[in-house]
């Protein structure tokens, strides 16, 4: 008798039963088979080297979140739907608690999924691990899934949050609900691009010219520049691959553009990749066990000019596509220069419009408010 509140109880249901369809169907086979066969071997001295957080991080307690998060949205449809009358939270109250729950859970696992997969890569070719991950993958309960598969889930699970909670928010009747749902998606939409992290990067503690003679004794007590305090609370505004010409060598590349600073990475390719590697994209380049080892000191954008390298130019020394990247120190002296070749001229375009976009948003709001040296967020390239 009411079909817009019909429509609203389906969405609704969409999100528990494709909810069951995770829990059951992809956390559980990576815990009661994968997982729980490892510790099994394990107990019986057999693979006790590896690591298993390092392949399933925090895979129990997505499970209990997951699991908890079931249980209650059921209780709250059976109120719904009249079928039992009880005290509980709202379907608001519940979707904005365990909101947060579950986007914490998964950041954890999320941190580690890209050196997970590269663990993994280097465990399959063992004599050992290989025919573990076989057996467990012929299981009947694995649909023809394979570890891979199942590992990249929880990932592919948090991206569709938002689908199913703005699908409930558009047929909601009530406005101020509507909008109390599209507050949620956007939070959990927030958390998914902090979370759209490079993850797999490899950090070589590399010494300037004059400090190489330093004693590997003394090393520890110079402070390394880490992942950590270099990618945090930074925005990634553009991504790809490049290739970079070095001497009479074409080396591929891979660019992370942030709100600060540009990082330039060498691609390690494993022996799986094919050749075919400038068609992939980054998922693709880490399920194929790729890792990016950062060639040199991030590029702030504030020290960064661009150079075009015209069609004439580019024909005579056989660069098609291509442009130069400077760095100055402060000074205005040039400490590092990069031909970057694309695949294409709209694909150099589009990597010039965005280095040009993001370095005049820097400088626009270092204006209006510089950034303080000092603090940890903050690091300027030409010091490190």
């Amino acid at each position: 008798s009411d079909p817009q509140g019909r429509k609203r109880q389906e969405a609704i249901w969409e999100l528990f039963t494709s909810e069951c369809v995770y829990f059951l169907d992809q956390l559980m086979v990576l815990k009661e088979v994968f997982s729980a066969t490892l510790m099994n071997l394990q107990q019986n001295n057999c693979l006790t080297d590896v690591d298993s957080w390092s392949l399933f991080a925090n895979l129990n307690e997505l499970c209990l979140v997951s699991f908890s998060f079931l249980n209650k949205l059921l209780h709250v449809i059976k109120n719904l739907l009249s079928i039992t009358q009880g005290d509980g939270p709202t379907l608001l109250e519940l979707l904005s608690k365990a909101s947060e729950s579950i986007c914490h859970c998964l950041e954890k696992y999320c941190l580690n999924y890209s050196a997970a997969l590269l663990y993994l890569h280097n465990l399959m070719p063992r004599e050992d691990f290989g025919p573990y991950v076989k057996w467990c993958e012929r299981s009947k309960q694995c649909r023809r899934l394979q570890l891979r598969d199942l590992l990249v889930a929880p990932l592919q699970r948090l991206t569709r949050y938002p689908l199913l909670l703005r699908n409930i928010a558009k047929r909601c009747q009530v406005l101020e609900e509507s909008r109390e749902l599209q507050v949620i998606a956007d939070k959990v939409d927030k958390s998914i691009c902090e979370q759209h992290q490079p993850t797999d990067l490899l950090w070589h503690f590399c010494l300037q010219p004059g400090q190489e003679n330093v004693q590997q004794p003394l090393k520890h007590l110079l402070k390394a520049v880490t992942l950590d305090n270099l990618i945090s609370h930074r925005s990634l505004l553009h991504e790809g691959k490049l290739v970079l010409t070095e001497n009479t060598k074409l080396i591929d590349v891979y660019l992370f553009l942030f709100d600060e600073f540009l990082l330039i990475t060498k691609i390690k390719r494993s022996k799986k990749v094919c050749a075919h590697l400038q068609n992939l994209e980054l998922n693709q380049l880490l399920k194929e066990g790729c890792t990016f080892t950062v060639l040199d000191q991030p590029i702030s954008l504030d020290r960064l000019q661009l150079r075009n390298i015209d069609q004439l130019n580019a024909s005579t020394s056989g660069l098609p596509h291509s442009f130069i990247i400077m760095h100055h120190n402060r000074y205005q002296q040039c400490i590092g220069a990069f031909i970057l070749q694309a695949a294409s001229e709209s694909a150099k375009r589009e990597w010039m419009t965005k280095l040009e976009g993001a370095a005049a948003a820097l400088l626009k709001l270092d204006s209006q408010q510089p950034r303080v040296k000092s603090s940890s967020l903050w690091l300027e390239s030409s010091q490190i």
